[in-house]
């Protein structure tokens, strides 16, 4: 045993987290499907994996998500260990879906594999939504997060540091992905792609799904654990009277400043109001831990946004919510700048009007579980789901 884990330290077997039939949620037998048509699902067995993605059952979906983000992880680390044919561990993480794997997406700065584009096999346009199912999509857009390795640690890191400096918009890596994804978005519609990403991938998916909601091109996203660029004061602070405390002085300060800056540059009102507002009506999917401080703030920030409209500072949050006191001050955030890629792209990634979040409340013994993958496919898995939506 002993030999095992040196050889999976060494690089010269895959770990047991990258092989889907011990990690992978092969639990999931259920039908998400009303019972008028169950005789119809075991005549065409196909139909099952259709119900993966069924209206009532998000998990479904949240699984087939999560698992095509593992399995770009998965492709990374294959290309890595040079495990090919019977060696290779990532086709089995698109395979149990019924994906094939249509592109894969690779970093021009070091080679690495940092997404892929997985292709529904059993998909129609003859699908229709009903009370019980929606239309599966034709192409998963998938994105991993940083892997701590030496072929890619380096090139990750300095994009880790981007999504702090909110600025991922001009990396390479971005400005494929983009690419990428209006391609596809040309080939079959808005509605059937959807993003995922995990992490630094889903600060590239977050941000692809805004740029292309405020071109008219509304995505389904699936984000887990994604940075956001401040202090996380849900984790580094205990009371609850004083995470108010200090939310509450940053809006009135960052109301403050805008209407200040507001006020010196008044041909530009409205341009960032307008530019936040586009956003409302797009409802990314959210995964976070509160014990994760790489994406914890999340909770804070709609659950501060909804406490001050009840004690009726409601005024003073909806010119908050929608700023950056640093992007403020340095003038690179809100309504415009950034990259050719779409008005917007500087401001910081969490800047965002409505979101469906799914807020993970099991306990994790560690920071490496509680910002894990494989979180969200635990049949053991307890949550909370909060629907955050913005009104003006």
């Amino acid at each position: 045993m002993e030999e095992e884990d040196d050889m999976v330290k060494e690089g010269l077997m895959a770990s047991p987290r990258e092989i889907f039939s011990i990690s992978g949620p092969i639990h999931l037998t259920s039908i998400d499907c009303p019972s008028q048509q169950a005789v119809y699902i075991l005549k065409y067995y196909f139909i099952i994996k259709v119900n993966f993605f069924g209206r009532n059952n998000s998990y479904h979906r949240t699984s087939v998500a999560s698992c095509l983000v593992q399995a770009v992880y998965t492709l990374e680390r294959d290309r890595q260990q040079n495990r090919i044919g019977l060696k290779s561990q990532a086709h089995h993480w698109w395979e149990f879906f019924n994906f094939t794997l249509a592109e894969t997406l690779i970093d021009q700065s070091d080679g690495s594999i940092y997404g892929a584009v997985f292709q529904y096999k059993l998909f129609s346009y003859n699908y229709h939504n009903t009370p019980y199912s929606k239309t599966p999509p034709f192409h998963v857009i998938a994105f991993r997060g940083t892997i701590m390795k030496p072929h890619s640690r380096s090139r990750d890191l300095r994009l880790d540091l981007r999504c702090v400096r909110d600025s991922l918009h001009d990396s390479t890596r971005f400005v494929h992905a983009i690419e990428v994804i209006k391609t596809a978005v040309a080939k079959t519609g808005n509605a059937a792609v959807w993003l995922a990403g995990h992490s630094l991938g889903a600060a590239v998916a977050l941000l692809a799904g805004k740029i292309m909601t405020r071109s008219g091109f509304p995505l389904e996203c699936y984000l887990f654990n994604p940075p956001f660029s401040s202090i996380p004061i849900e984790k580094l602070v205990k009371s609850e009277k004083l995470k108010h405390g200090v939310r509450f002085a940053g809006s009135l300060v960052k109301a403050g400043v805008a209407i200040a800056v507001k006020g010196r540059h008044h041909h530009n009102k409205g341009q960032e109001d307008d530019s936040f507002m586009k956003l409302a009506s797009w409802i990314p999917y959210l995964y976070v831990s509160p014990l994760d401080p790489i994406c914890s703030e999340y909770i804070g920030y709609f659950n501060h946004r909804n406490k001050m409209f009840e004690i009726g500072a409601g005024k003073i949050e909806r010119i908050a919510t929608r700023n950056s006191l640093r992007s403020l001050l340095t003038g690179g955030g809100g309504g415009g700048g950034g990259s050719s890629c779409s008005d917007s792209t500087s401001e910081p990634l969490h800047l965002l009007p409505s979101a469906y979040m799914t807020i993970n409340t099991s306990k994790s013994p560690d920071f490496k579980r509680a910002h894990g993958i494989h979180q969200w496919w635990d049949p053991m898995f307890n949550g909370e789901y909060v629907l955050h939506q913005f009104n003006q």
